[in-house]
């Protein structure tokens, strides 16, 4: 179906995908691409409306990133956000200059709520700004609609063409009001009705997937996390028994999940399905000997797996597809959706081999966020306890450990984290009988990590020389953005004690409180 469609351009902002991610709380189909993207592909794309994202350079810089005068004639509404909406009025006449002052986080602002833009925003309300520049003087047929003690146009609009241009960040939570600002641009500016819902994505896809693949057999990357199980149900509605899940046990999982995965998706299951488990840890081990740069690994464990999956198709005979839970992010974040710099190259994207030995890999929820993909699994039927599950890199462990790898220090991290999910679990369930919900500080993911640090310690009244491990725990929405939770000291006490007492090979424990950004949720 053609869906109504909202086009970010990416700036190299850091917050992209988070911008795209708010617009489809609307009920919008967004996609990201970059700012080199040809005016003539825009066209053919026929989006309702674009966004233009924010990003470090400064506009009127000799060879920054920038647009086509044309991208604001083509009749479509346009919303520049920080670096867009200083880039529009570049490009259209007004100027642009180095403020005295950086203005960054929260802010108060004046708004003018008479303009359609910000329908139904109190006159004076915050946001959050980051930027060196200001709009100066204004392009010509713009008017300022917003302002703030340090930022005469913290808003702008030429509302006869449908340009708009906001100072701040309406994409992040600390700007309050700000997913009702992108509802009111891409709802009713550029007239969306709102076509973008899981529901009918589950029954669309289910019947383009049997449509495409026909008579032919597939194979399922299934590593039993939220993204691959999701994928190989919604395949199992498509193709039924052409479908067969294979899932390799790389060593690298948490403690007792490989009995898990095979305990839901094997014979004895709830799903009908033709399930495969492949035990190749030395195999991973013997490849990753030695190896402790972060892409290496992510490479390395990607042309791994594709080979398993090949050895794995020539057993069961002429196997036509690949199918893989590669969701949005894995997209973006591995450099192939807009301008941002490749953050880390996912196993199942930018860590694929050059060669695939498939006649086509299928994706079905490429294009999908990870929350969107929770709701797809709730439309199949698939379990909340499943669905909800923390996210568990493809990569596994092997971005948990520092440095290179070992069945050893697998061992090691294996334990401390189950320590550490056993005991935020078990608090977390005492809280709850006795309040009736969770606690505030309750992470949305968390885990134990091994860095490459050995420490002097003393246990049993003898010098020891071992690794310490990291603790991380992030409260999130959406995955793209999160900060650390605030478990209680006593609790974090607790794991310290059991975690070096009872895993042999640790002496010390260390909490990351890193936010995302500038930090990512996993370490590698």
């Amino acid at each position: 179906m053609q869906r109504q469609k909202i086009i970010v351009i990416d700036f190299g902002g850091q917050y992209n995908q988070l911008v795209a991610r708010r617009v489809r709380e609307c009920n919008v189909y967004c996609e990201i691409y970059s700012y080199k993207t040809d005016i003539d592909k825009i066209k053919q794309m026929e989006p309702m409306g674009i966004i233009l994202t924010g990003g470090p350079s400064s506009c009127y810089e000799e060879n920054a990133a920038t647009c086509s005068p044309e991208l604001f004639k083509l009749g479509i509404p346009v919303l520049g956000l920080c670096y867009g909406a200083q880039l529009m009025q570049h490009v259209l006449g007004g100027e642009v200059r180095r403020a005295t002052d950086r203005e960054y986080g929260r802010t108060g602002i004046k708004v003018d709520n008479s303009s359609a833009l910000f329908a139904e925003v109190p006159e004076n309300t915050t946001c959050w700004m980051s930027h060196f520049d200001y709009i100066s003087k204004t392009a010509p047929g713009f008017k300022v609609i917003a302002t703030s003690d340090n930022c005469p146009a913290a808003a702008v609009e030429n509302a006869s063409e449908n340009l708009y241009g906001i100072q701040f960040h309406p994409e992040v939570l600390h700007t309050p009001e700000g997913t009702k600002m992108l509802y009111n641009f891409v709802r009713n500016i550029c007239g969306c009705t709102g076509d973008w819902r899981m529901d009918s994505f589950v029954d669309e896809n289910i019947k383009k997937l049997r449509d495409h693949i026909g008579s032919g057999r597939v194979l399922c990357a299934l590593s039993g996390g939220v993204d691959s199980s999701v994928a190989a149900v919604l395949l199992s509605k498509a193709v039924g028994k052409q479908l067969t899940c294979v899932f390799v046990d790389h060593g690298l999982l948490r403690k007792n999940e490989a009995d898990e995965v095979e305990a839901i998706f094997g014979a004895a299951g709830p799903y009908d399905l033709n399930f495969i488990r492949v035990n190749a840890s030395d195999r991973f081990y013997i490849k990753l000997a030695g190896i402790d740069d972060p892409e290496m690994k992510r490479k390395i464990i990607g042309e791994e797996f594709i080979r398993v999956f090949e050895e794995e198709a020539k057993k069961i005979g002429s196997v036509d597809y690949l199918v893989q839970g590669t969701i949005y992010p894995d997209v973006v974040e591995s450099g192939l959706g807009g301008e941002s710099a490749v953050i880390k190259s996912h196993h199942n994207v930018g860590g694929l081999p050059d060669y695939v030995d498939f006649k086509e890999i299928i994706e079905p929820l490429r294009d999908l966020f990870k929350d969107e993909v929770r709701k797809v699994g709730l439309e199949l039927g698939i379990p909340e306890k499943l669905v909800y599950r923390q996210p568990f890199p493809g990569p596994g462990l092997g971005v948990r450990i520092i440095g290179d790898i070992s069945a050893e220090k697998v061992r090691m991290v294996q334990d401390a984290d189950a320590i550490f999910r056993e005991e935020i679990e078990k608090t977390s369930s005492e809280y709850k009988k006795s309040n009736g919900s969770v606690p505030d500080w309750m992470p949305d993911q968390y885990f134990a990590a091994l860095t490459n640090m050995r420490s002097v310690g003393v246990m049993g009244d003898e010098r020891t020389f071992d690794y310490a491990i990291a603790l991380r725990a992030v409260k999130t929405i959406d995955f793209m953005t999160a900060e650390s939770a605030r478990i209680p000291y006593e609790v974090l006490e607790t794991v310290m004690s059991r975690i070096i007492n009872e895993v042999r090979g640790v002496n010390r424990c260390m909490v990351d409180i890193t936010s995302k950004p500038p930090g990512t949720i996993e370490l590698l």
